[in-house]
This record gives C-alpha cells, sequence and structure tokens, in this order.
C-alpha cells in the first residue's frame, strides 16, 4: 500500500526525474547556478569514471570558494550533492574540487600517515593523529593498510571528527 500526503499529487514531488546519464549534467549546473548568482566567475570541468565523477572549479577566486581547511568546498558539495539527489535519488555522491585543492589535501593527509607509520616503526610508541572526518581518516587507513607492521584504529567517539591511533601491530 503507497502512503500518500493529502492534497500533494505525487507526480509534483519529482517532476522531471530523467535517466541517470543527466544526473551529473544536473549536478554541474547546480553548480554552474549556485556559484554563477554568487557572482564568481569560473569553468566547471567533469573528470573521473562514470558514477564516480569529480567536477572541479577553476576560477580565480579559489580561496573564496575553498574557505578554511575546504570547509566552503565541503558546503558546496553538500548543497549540490542534495540538489542532485532530490531530482535522481540513486544519483552517486559527486566530489567537488577547486583548481586540484582536494587531490593536494588528500596527498598530504597520506604523506602525514605515512611519515607517523615510521616515527612509530622507529620508536614503538604509538601516535595519535588530530582529529579529522570520516573521508580522512578512510585515507589514512587505506594508506596503511599494506603495511604488515602497522595497524590504524579510529577512537570510538561519538564526535564527527575522530582521532586515528596508529600503532605496531
Amino acid at each position: 500500500m503507497e502512503k500518500r500526503m493529502r492534497g500533494v499529487d505525487p507526480g509534483k514531488l519529482r517532476p522531471n526525474i530523467q535517466p541517470m546519464a543527466n544526473a551529473i549534467d544536473d549536478a554541474k549546473e547546480a553548480l554552474t547556478s549556485m556559484l554563477g548568482k554568487l557572482g564568481f566567475e569560473f569553468e566547471v570541468e567533469v573528470s573521473g569514471d562514470p558514477g564516480n565523477e569529480i567536477l572541479n572549479i577553476v576560477s580565480e577566486n579559489s580561496a573564496l570558494l575553498i574557505g578554511k581547511n575546504g570547509d566552503r568546498l565541503d558546503d558546496i558539495q553538500y548543497l549540490v550533492n542534495r540538489i542532485t539527489r532530490n531530482a535522481h535519488p540513486d544519483a552517486p555522491r559527486y566530489r567537488i574540487d577547486c583548481d586540484g585543492y582536494r587531490a593536494q589535501q588528500e596527498q598530504r593527509v597520506a604523506d602525514k600517515a605515512l611519515h607517523l607509520a615510521d616515527k612509530v616503526r622507529e620508536t614503538g610508541r604509538e601516535l595519535w593523529m588530530n582529529p579529522m572526518n570520516s573521508y580522512h581518516r578512510r585515507l589514512v587507513h587505506n594508506a596503511l593498510a599494506d603495511d604488515s607492521e602497522i595497524e590504524t584504529v579510529s577512537e570510538d567517539s561519538s564526535s564527527r571528527n575522530k582521532k586515528i591511533l596508529i600503532r605496531l601491530k
């Protein structure tokens, strides 16, 4: 039995459902519209495999779009994905980058994890990484996954940003 809301035509809730191939186009359109209305001059480039696309913003104002530690970029990504999933509920989550910032940030996180793993090997002492979101924690775990001497453990905390413990196995 289908649930219905009073006075609401179910066909009007998602009037423009289109094939998945258009989800990336709708995400790009949402990003373009949002940044255009904010007065930015930019271009959006789409890269990556289907279902794992990245929308990269190329702009002279990249610092304004990225924000402190990528916070503004995270906000833009969240909004674009919410808008896209409203029309395409099964659409993948799209990553939004700006002038390669995320790629550089990911490399820094992985390099830091490898550096700390070397320190743990040298000293035998466990080390904690600063609190980070789930995406960055996964980068750390993946960077050290093939290391037979090192293990990583996320702290048990109710916080969204958690520390990672790096220690010998």
